[in-house]
């Protein structure tokens, strides 16, 4: 374990992204090319300067991330968009490039599929022979991710039980992923659609996606961590899966590294807006953490179940769920019913002077059209052939290659 870190004073931030044929627009299972051509080996981790560059559980998908933590997320988005030129550039004679968004919108994942084959192998096939990985829920689900970190038990307890009533706002925020199968789901964050059962064959694992009412480690261990060790035994029979990997809630501990890990925010169309979002949700839990909008006893006091069954709302409606909950709408200082969306213009009124202005305009676009799904579907203007859906997406491919926000014309 590294260096011990207080409430706030770094961040650690995840973007993955899946790799497609300029051609064909198929997923390209070809991550092992891009890090060999890169490194000029075969190697599972490049340290590229700030950012690192790793593969996932499926061979099209690279994830970028901060090469260990930073104190700095004002230039961050810049540093991530030079990674994307410089992968783009790479794999451009490969004829293929980065796709963003959480979900690739006409991939067949049982056709498409394939697992990554070299390092750490032995637990993806572990995994897929108990979950079979080829559904969208597991090859198909392109994600930020935001890690805090914590020092002791008491940092740990605030920091969790903020994490956990600010999830179920998260798709009203950055829901990314309106179309699958080359059909509009009637999800605005499918991919937490797929994420909330893909690993139903042992439900220890995700829970109830929010994190149960646990704020010390030895009360996590006892409530999380053991009843998935016990549950994973009869499959894992060599060991070889660790707790903190098999965890798959929403928000995560990870002690190993004293942090908690997010994971409910889908990928955006550019690091720009990625950042920009993680920025705002760190000064959300800021607030929360030092009891600004409302105490800690009130936050701590809410049940996984009735967040969950605001998640679950804002899951399908995204920014447009109205909410009525006047108790949870209290813990962000509100008094009336309000629509997600709302709730966010409100929480970014009170935190907006310590963002950036770069990343205020990125918001701003976010809260006045609304999510990149909402965007998406705009977009298509109700068409949604394979071919119009195939245009948008490049689009959307080439905001990623120019960092800026995606803004469909009406």
């Amino acid at each position: 374990m590294g260096k011990k870190y207080h409430l706030f004073e770094v961040y650690g931030i995840e973007l993955e992204y899946m790799l497609v044929n300029t051609n064909s627009f198929k997923v390209a299972p070809i991550v092992d090319v891009l890090l060999t051509k890169k490194n000029g080996q075969l190697t599972s981790d490049i340290e590229n300067g700030t950012i690192a560059w790793s593969n996932e559980l499926v061979a099209h998908v690279v994830e970028l991330k901060t090469n260990g933590p930073t104190k700095d997320l004002n230039s961050l988005a810049e540093a991530f968009h030079k990674n994307v030129l410089e992968i783009n550039a790479l794999l451009k004679p490969l004829q293929a490039n980065l796709l963003p968004t959480a979900c690739h919108p006409t991939m067949d994942p049982l056709k498409d599929t394939q697992l990554w084959k070299h390092s750490y192998s032995e637990v993806y096939e572990l995994y897929n022979r108990i979950f079979d990985c080829k559904g969208h829920g597991w090859s198909n689900v392109q994600s930020t991710h935001i890690n805090l970190p914590f020092y002791d038990d008491k940092e740990f307890e605030k920091l969790h039980a903020a994490v956990r009533v600010i999830l179920p706002l998260l798709p009203g925020l950055c829901a990314s992923s309106p179309i699958l199968d080359g059909k509009v789901t009637g999800f605005k964050d499918t991919r937490l659609e797929y994420y909330k059962t893909n690993q139903k064959e042992i439900p220890e694992m995700t829970g109830l996606v929010i994190p149960e009412r646990v704020f010390t480690k030895a009360d996590y261990y006892a409530t999380i961590f053991e009843p998935i060790k016990k549950a994973i035994k009869k499959h894992d029979t060599n060991n070889i899966l660790d707790h903190h990997f098999l965890n798959s809630r929403g928000a995560i501990a990870r002690f190993d590294r004293n942090a908690i890990e997010i994971r409910l925010v889908d990928i955006q169309e550019c690091p720009k807006a990625d950042i920009a979002i993680c920025a705002l949700i760190i000064e959300v839990l800021k607030l929360l953490v030092n009891g600004e909008t409302v105490g800690l006893k009130k936050q701590e006091k809410w049940l996984k179940q009735d967040l969950f069954a605001i998640l679950n709302n804002t899951i399908k409606d995204g920014e447009l769920y109205n909410i009525s909950d006047l108790n949870y709408l209290e813990l962000f200082d509100l008094k009336d019913a309000a629509t997600v969306k709302d709730i966010w213009k409100h929480l970014y009124s009170l935190v907006k002077e310590n963002i950036s202005e770069d990343y205020q305009k990125a918001l701003e676009t976010i809260l006045t059209h609304g999510t990149l799904s909402t965007r998406i579907i705009t977009a298509l203007k109700q068409d949604v052939s394979v071919k119009n859906i195939t245009h948008i997406y490049n689009q959307l491919a080439q905001c990623l290659q120019n960092n800026v926000l995606f803004t469909p014309t009406v």
